[in-house]
């Protein structure tokens, strides 16, 4: 196998037992090995184009397949070491952590200045640790409570708005056509269409089908679901079913039923028929379980 196509390879950390072999024994094998256990101490520009970059290296290697200069070697070994060097470095500094929550699971994340995060069932959560120190942000699809500490500037980015964090404590919750942002201690800015909206413990920001909702004081410490709880107060009722379903990893139909009616009630996490009973019986709505298959159905 060509010595370039080995290198690339390498790269991408791609080489099977044979290959390994033939790369192995390359004459600038041991430089090669030493340069990626000293990778942590070189610093690559963020506009630095690795691609460009070892396609200029690779290419030069494959002009001079055969030098007769015997000072051309050290030279496309030094070419090529660069090209490692910052393609290694650029990747994993620029690699994403990221945590997913699959149905009727939940986790918790400590991030690299020791702050903490919950996150809730069906939920992704992705940051950067190469940069974390000069650029504290995470990305958020579904929901999960902050615990941030102090330091710089802190950032939610989720597809509908910015949340800025200026305290401690809040809880995000993003999901199609549902966006809530609850501070419970501290202050908390929420950034939605170019407008900021500041937050102080016990007050929301709710925008739910694409309007802002007003929403009563929060007056407990922490959000429900942190003690397996899923709490409402006059939300649609296909808000309930969407919880419902990302708790107990379920699929729920609902027959002869407004899904815009508005229900207030709460369900546990750990018990479905318990639970199944906790967001039927106040509506008066029977239900039938089949497997992960349910259907609720007006009495």
């Amino acid at each position: 196998m060509k010595r370039e196509v080995l290198i690339s390879k390498w790269l991408d950390n791609d080489l099977n037992d044979q290959e390994f072999d033939a790369f192995k024994s390359l004459e600038d094998y041991d430089d090669l090995v030493k340069l990626n256990r000293g990778l942590q101490a070189f610093k690559a520009n963020n506009d630095y184009d690795t691609s460009k970059e070892l396609d200029v290296v690779l290419n030069t290697i494959r002009s001079h397949k055969k030098p007769t200069a015997q000072w051309f070697k050290p030279l496309i070994r030094v070419a090529a070491i660069l090209a490692v060097c910052f393609s290694l470095y650029y990747y994993t500094t620029t690699l994403d952590t990221t945590i997913t929550t699959e149905f009727a699971q939940k986790t918790k994340v400590e991030l690299p200045d020791a702050s903490r995060v919950n996150l809730n069932a069906k939920s992704f959560l992705s940051f950067n640790k190469g940069n974390w120190k000069s650029n504290r942000e995470v990305e958020l699809n579904g929901e999960a409570f902050f615990k941030v500490a102090k330091g710089s500037s802190f950032k939610v980015k989720t597809k509908t708005g910015v949340i800025t964090v200026y305290g401690t404590e809040f809880n995000v919750k993003h999901w199609d056509n549902y966006f809530e942002v609850i501070c419970y201690e501290g202050l908390v800015g929420v950034t939605y269409n170019s407008q900021e909206t500041k937050l102080k413990p016990g007050n929301s920001f709710l925008i739910l089908d694409g309007k802002k909702i007003a929403k009563e004081k929060e007056n407990h410490s922490s959000p429900s679901w942190l003690n397996n709880e899923s709490t409402f107060k006059s939300l649609p009722y296909k808000t309930v079913i969407a919880e419902f379903e990302r708790q107990y990893g379920v699929n729920v139909t609902l027959m002869d039923i407004d899904s815009e009616q508005l229900f207030t009630g709460s369900f546990a996490h750990d018990n479905i028929d318990v639970a199944l009973k906790s967001i039927t019986l106040p509506l008066h709505v029977t239900y039938s379980k089949v497997n992960n298959a349910i259907t609720l159905k007006r009495e």
